[in-house]
């Protein structure tokens, strides 16, 4: 696993999902040039909306061959298709409908009251990661993947403390009793979030500082689950100045 964790700090909110915005266009024009196809995961989360938002508004984003990218999700709260918490919802809403997207290639996990349990609802998302995946493996390579992180230090929906974070047999796992409501949730194990070429985290507030601070010093992943999130080629953290407050200087990147 890839130690390369960077931390690239912006002065706001703002200027943080403009500039994420950017290096995501600039990096999917390089993937999909070396590449034929292309496998994105998504989070949800406030910076995450805005993140989309930023690409979809961006003079740029008509560069990039949409029709070419599978969106997936990191995690889903299992709620109703239409209900405002579902980050599918908030993705669409920001983005994907606003794009040439292959909607066969939109990846969204089952929803509630769609004649599936939660259980059930976890093994059809890990069949859909198998089917897509090469020869031998049980899910895609990720070029992407977004993270959201708790101001626990939680990523997708894998908790501290909680018995999802040491899962790794299975690609999809169901959650229940979340300590964040709503309770019941879908999400990828940690095998699968460390299988991303690229794990991209976005983080803004006082409150997420602490997080960020202890899983750069090594906290246990138990613990703080984020401390877990390493992509095999690069890992990094979009972070504006208030998130940043903890993280040591000598890991603050002058540029990427």
């Amino acid at each position: 696993m890839t130690t390369d964790r960077r931390v690239l700090v912006h002065p706001d909110k703002e200027s943080l999902a403009g500039s994420v915005a950017a290096r995501f266009i600039t990096k999917m024009i390089d993937i999909l040039d070396e590449f034929e196809e292309a496998n994105v995961v998504l989070t949800g989360g406030t910076m995450g909306e805005k993140v989309l938002e930023a690409i979809r508004t961006s003079p740029a984003s008509h560069t990039i061959d949409w029709s070419r990218i599978t969106f997936w999700w990191g995690d889903e709260r299992f709620v109703a298709r239409d209900d405002a918490d579902r980050n599918e919802l908030q993705a669409r809403r920001a983005l994907l409908d606003h794009v040439p997207v292959d909607e066969s290639k939109v990846h969204a996990y089952p929803a509630a009251g769609e004649g599936v349990d939660l259980d059930e609802a976890a093994r059809m998302y890990a069949r859909e990661l198998a089917e897509a995946a090469p020869e031998g493996k049980e899910y895609p390579r990720f070029n992407i993947m977004f993270l959201g992180v708790g101001p626990d230090g939680h990523i997708a929906s894998l908790f501290p403390g909680h018995d999802e974070i040491r899962i790794t047999d299975t690609s999809v796992v169901p959650v229940r009793n979340s300590p964040k409501p709503p309770p019941e949730r879908l999400s990828l194990t940690l095998p699968v979030i460390q299988s991303a070429d690229r794990i991209w985290m976005v983080l803004a507030g006082a409150d997420k500082a602490s997080a960020i601070g202890l899983a750069l010093a090594g906290a246990s992943v138990d613990e703080v689950p984020v401390a877990g999130a390493q992509g095999r080629k690069r890992t990094v953290f979009f972070v504006d100045q208030e998130a940043a407050a903890e993280v040591p200087a000598a890991l603050i990147a002058p540029s990427y």
